[in-house]
């Protein structure tokens, strides 16, 4: 489990270690004409100079640094500035920023198994860092292809839209937030355990694969023309039946069956028609 330290201020290390510095310099100039006891005492300071230096760190805003003191973790530290640790601590340098990652566009099949090409852009960040570095190895590629499995799952757990299955709830064409929040919980869900927070994840392209994106379309196109005729047809057959409740009901006409047979047939062809009809004007009877 993640434990955060709060490290001793490094100025006024880093004031002791300029001092260190200088003095190495001096007794080591003073040794070389006098004595060897200067230059052992300037070896001396120099070696403190570089423990202490050692010691020092320096953290960037939304960066971190995990301690580990031989193999046993100690803690992280979260505060930006300048700080000074126990010297013999190993540091691993973990950002706290959000980060983004353009997934690759993937071949895979729906939930009908039709093959589509699909592909997600997330925004994430380092939420645990003891998670981060010790449960998994190299947390960013971990990152990489857990989205990349959770986006394979969640094309086969749906279709690519309900041409095929009527029925279907919810579809990756026309889910929108409702896919985008299946996406992002399973995200969660698989990179929780190397201690990564999913900020917002949303598909970035979604399309049939090449292969059958041809048929794919004229299949879009026959079912949209055919819903278009019949909303045609629904209307025609509603103005036709109004027409000859008027005729009758104003006596405007007398028309037998025969008549009205051809007049709804001549107003079906006028009303369902994709131009415009000709007139055709008849000099004599109907029977004529």
């Amino acid at each position: 489990m993640e434990k955060i330290l709060k490290p001793m201020s490094g100025y006024l290390t880093l004031v002791i270690c300029l001092g260190l510095f200088v003095a190495s310099i001096y007794f080591f100039a003073s040794g070389v004409d006098s004595s060897i006891t200067f230059v052992v005492l300037g070896f001396l300071m120099f070696i403190l100079f570089c423990f202490f230096l050692k010691g020092l760190m320096i953290i960037q805003p939304n960066h971190s640094r995990v301690l580990n003191f031989f193999g046993k973790y100690v803690g992280t530290v979260k505060d930006n500035g300048l700080f000074f640790i126990n010297p013999l601590y190993s540091s691993q340098r973990i950002s706290l920023r959000s980060e983004n990652l353009q997934g690759q566009t993937l071949k895979v099949n729906d939930k009908m198994g039709n093959p589509i090409e699909i592909a997600v852009v997330m925004v994430w960040k380092v939420g645990d860092t003891y998670k981060a570095a010790f449960d998994v190895e190299r947390y960013s590629d971990f990152v990489k292809m857990q989205s990349e499995a959770a986006v394979r799952h969640l094309a086969m757990s749906f279709p690519y839209d309900n041409l095929e299955d009527d029925h279907a709830p919810i579809t990756l064409r026309e889910g929108g937030d409702k896919i985008n929040a299946i996406l992002e919980e399973e995200l969660t869900e698989r990179l929780s355990k190397a201690g990564i927070i999913i900020q917002e994840a949303r598909i970035s392209h979604l399309a049939y694969a090449s292969e059958i994106a041809g048929a794919m379309l004229q299949r879009q196109q026959a079912t949209a023309i055919v819903a278009a005729r019949t909303k045609i047809v629904e209307g025609a057959v509603g103005m036709v039946d109004l027409a000859l409740r008027k005729l009758s009901e104003e006596n405007i006409v007398e028309l037998d069956d025969e008549r009205k047979a051809a007049m709804v047939s001549n107003l079906m062809v006028v009303l369902c028609g994709e131009k415009a009809a000709t007139p055709i004007l008849n000099a004599g009877t109907l029977y004529n």
